[in-house]
């Protein structure tokens, strides 16, 4: 098993980002590699629903809700079928206060299973191009 990890620090409370971060069908709304997302059958944002995303690039992607934990404030889906070559991957943000700034620290990681060969790559591509930039632009949005 493989683990991609990024985290960075957000210049605003827990509780803003996290009401940013927690909504499920969300990601548009702030990550730059996400055009679309819509919750399959027009269900409800529960654990166990699935998001159809696109990404910025056309590639479709599912995933599944796993835990959504307001206490917390953690969220976690597993990617039901996308772009890697990954037999599993479990997801999941989770957002920490920093006590003495009033900050966000944020961590976004992923456990995934791959070929041994193909690790090493998936593990930069998925810190690099899709968790980095998504906490990149939490910290853009909350900057002002």
């Amino acid at each position: 098993m493989a683990k991609s990890y990024a985290s960075a620090v957000i210049p605003a409370s827990v509780d803003a980002v996290w009401s940013v971060v927690r909504e499920f069908n969300g990601l548009p709304e702030w990550h730059p590699g996400v055009e679309h997302s819509e919750i399959e059958g027009g269900g409800e944002v529960v654990v166990g629903c699935i998001r159809a995303l696109r990404l910025a690039d056309g590639a479709p992607v599912r995933e599944q809700l796993t835990h959504l934990d307001d206490l917390a404030r953690s969220t976690g889906y597993e990617m039901l079928e996308g772009p890697f070559p990954i037999r599993r991957y479990l997801a999941t943000v989770r957002l920490a206060p920093v006590t003495d700034t009033g900050q966000t620290f944020a961590e976004w990681w992923v456990d995934f299973d791959a070929e041994a060969a193909d690790e090493p790559e998936l593990v930069r591509t998925l810190a690099g191009t899709v968790f980095a930039p998504g906490l990149a632009a939490l910290r853009e949005r909350f900057a002002g």
